[in-house]
């Protein structure tokens, strides 16, 4: 039993809308889905069009799937794989879903059902052959998944409310801190609470300082500013996470040499890599 290991996979590191093709095929074209494994605990968090080949590589083996499934929120590019993710059709599987933004004014269950009913989708989640429960809890409480496992919550800046999280066993840490939009000049205490002394930080770096002017309420951050978090909270090592869609490869490149002139140790979030703390 491996009861100290903590560790992510990107499966989808995109915001907004998915944007395959050549020019964003090194740091990928998913919407935001996480693989985690904290101990001997699955864990994933959103539902993006990364949730694709997640559920391909849970499926592979051949064994019952057993996972606890957390939500930052529910707009659309971090749900949208729900319907085409194949372990939520398998009567083997076990899947608990956790979601803090949308109490008391409707649950996690009726908004997933919305969306996969007529004439928005052909088939309802009651067809779903494996065990699937859904929590919504209270923003802020800290859940306590398995033994040894902690997960921390905290509110986020977005539009209709969101969720960040973190991860924490043996002595590790991890955060995932997306979609937020931070004030210029005031960092966000509620963030700063939540990453102090991290491991690693996943960090919603849509904009650059210089676009986020001209996104302003639009629910989202800069990947300077999450150096200036990282900074600020003594965690150690920040990702960058939500690429804008119209940031291509190139782009990405120079933000990534950037970011890790600034701050060494920065990186880039890309599909598919898997970081082990």
């Amino acid at each position: 039993m491996t009861t100290d290991r903590l560790s992510v996979t990107f499966w989808g590191v995109r915001g907004s809308i998915p944007c395959p093709g050549p020019t964003t095929v090194r740091y990928g074209g998913n919407t935001p889905c996480l693989e985690v494994r904290a101990a001997d605990r699955l864990m994933i968090f959103d539902a993006g069009t990364g949730l694709l080949p997640l559920g391909r590589a849970l499926a592979a083996p051949g064994q019952p799937v057993d996972a606890d499934w957390y939500f930052t929120h529910t707009h659309f590019d971090h749900i949208q794989g729900i319907p085409f993710f194949s372990p939520l059709y398998d009567k083997r599987n076990r899947f608990r879903l956790w979601a803090a933004h949308l109490a008391p004014e409707m649950s996690l269950k009726d908004v997933l059902s919305n969306m996969m009913q007529a004439p928005l989708f052909p088939i309802p989640i009651e067809i779903f052959g494996a065990d699937v429960t859904y929590t919504d809890f209270p923003l802020g409480d800290t859940l306590r998944p398995a033994p040894g496992v902690t997960v921390k919550t905290a509110p986020l800046n977005h539009p209709n409310r969101a969720t960040g999280y973190r991860v924490e066993v043996a002595g590790k840490s991890l955060c995932y801190v997306t979609d937020t939009e931070h004030l210029p000049g005031t960092p966000d205490a509620s963030i700063l609470g939540l990453i102090t002394g991290a491991d690693l930080v996943i960090y919603d770096s849509t904009y650059t300082d210089a676009e986020f002017p001209g996104h302003v309420g639009w629910g989202h951050s800069t990947w300077q500013e999450g150096i200036r978090l990282v900074e600020k909270a003594g965690a150690k090592r920040l990702a960058i996470f939500h690429h804008d869609p119209s940031h291509d490869d190139a782009f990405m490149d120079r933000i990534a040499a950037e970011a890790a002139a600034m701050r060494p140790g920065t990186i880039v979030a890309k599909e598919g890599e898997t970081i082990a703390l």
